[in-house]
């Protein structure tokens, strides 16, 4: 079970990687799907790194179930666990409220 954690964690950090750098806003689902006029209106950049903030932290999340199991630490797994729901809810609260990414006209 190690090694697939460690397989699921490859991709999350490159996506994070790649999203930090205010590339990749395709890989965003939803913000993909958009036809251009309406991509025109968000600042991608500060969606991408956003979302690339939001994915390391899923990263770390994951990381540390890898940890719990290695170890035989539950206490890391339960730490992951509220972390990840955490930055779940969060992240999906602060997008979808206000007009934090749209473009300052």
């Amino acid at each position: 079970m190690g090694v697939a954690i460690h397989i699921i964690l490859i991709p999350f950090l490159t996506f994070a990687i790649i999203l930090s750098k205010g590339k990749g806003a395709f890989l965003i689902a939803g913000y993909n799907t958009k036809s251009d006029s309406e991509k025109a209106l968000y600042d991608e950049v500060a969606l991408c790194k956003f979302m690339g903030k939001t994915m390391y932290g899923i990263s770390f999340s994951i990381l540390l179930f890898a940890l719990s199991e290695m170890w035989d630490k539950q206490v890391l797994f339960i730490i992951g666990l509220i972390l990840i729901l955490t930055i779940i809810i969060f992240a999906l609260v602060y997008t979808n409220t206000g007009n934090r990414f749209k473009k300052k006209v």
